[in-house]
């Protein structure tokens, strides 16, 4: 575990975020069906999974001289498996110019992530909340196999990537070693929402929080991301972080969360028949 990160500096706090998000994805790194490559320049992932999360490149660090060939090499990968990429562009990518660059070889942008932090020693755990949600961790795969299916219908994704969401939270394991923590929340014992705990880079990062669309606007995403930050303080953690839409953001700010920062994300598609 890398120290636990206590400075609430501003630039400490937007180097956390995208550090503990490029932690994340590269857990992937685990998988025998990814490959993933990490140097000073660039972290990228690739698989053959037709969905651009697995194949995304999550720093970069080059020069004007150096970008053009990484981003043809990108789309060289994307177009040999015939998967979309996608590429994070955050605060500290270089060079500063990279999203007009991409649009240019025909990435397109997205709605950017808000990068959000928060001292959890300030954090409002006192929401309201339907008193017929309980919240459990997962710890066995038919549990595993409930969060795959809440959370593709929550953010409306193929049924393919909740197989590959299973099979790669199974390969990195559902006891206390693993590096994540995935919660489950019931509504009247049914399974509704989801949420992830993954402490890296110094902080808690928090994942994955959705709500299946019958069980919302009753405070269940807000439940589903307190839990996990609570067990994160018991834990020792002194920061949370995690990236949020333009729909969660006003929920994460009454929990005390702030934003830092933007992440844009841009997407290139590439077509099968090729």
């Amino acid at each position: 575990m890398s120290e636990i990160l206590d400075d609430l500096a501003d630039k400490a706090l937007r180097r956390a975020i995208e550090a503990n998000l490029e932690e994340f994805f590269q857990l992937v790194r685990h998988w025998p069906k990814a490959e993933v490559h990490d140097d000073p320049e660039l972290l990228w992932t690739i698989t053959d999974i037709p969905f651009f999360l697995f194949n995304a490149v999550m720093r970069t660090r080059l020069t004007p001289e150096t970008v053009e060939p990484a981003i043809q090499a990108a789309i060289n990968r994307g177009q040999s498996r015939k998967v979309p990429i996608c590429w994070y562009v955050g605060f500290a990518t270089q060079p500063s110019d990279l999203g007009t660059r991409l649009e240019k070889h025909g990435f397109s942008a997205v709605e950017p992530e808000i990068g959000m932090a928060m001292d959890l020693q300030d954090m409002n755990g006192s929401l309201p909340v339907t008193p017929d949600l309980s919240i459990e961790l997962v710890e066995d795969h038919e549990a595993l196999h409930a969060w795959c299916h809440v959370a593709i219908n929550g953010f409306e994704m193929p049924d393919f990537v909740g197989e590959t969401f299973y099979d790669i939270f199974l390969c990195l394991g559902l006891n206390s070693s693993s590096p994540l923590r995935h919660y489950l929340g019931y509504l009247n014992g049914k399974p509704v929402a989801t949420s992830t705990l993954f402490p890296g880079a110094g902080v808690a990062g928090i994942y994955d929080v959705c709500t299946i669309p019958k069980a919302r606007r009753l405070g269940i995403g807000a439940a589903m991301t307190t839990r996990p930050l609570h067990d994160a303080r018991q834990m020792g953690y002194r920061i949370g972080i995690l990236q949020s839409s333009k729909m969660g953001f006003p929920v994460y700010c009454k929990i005390g969360f702030k934003e830092y920062c933007k992440i844009n994300l841009y997407i290139k598609d590439i077509p099968t028949s090729m």
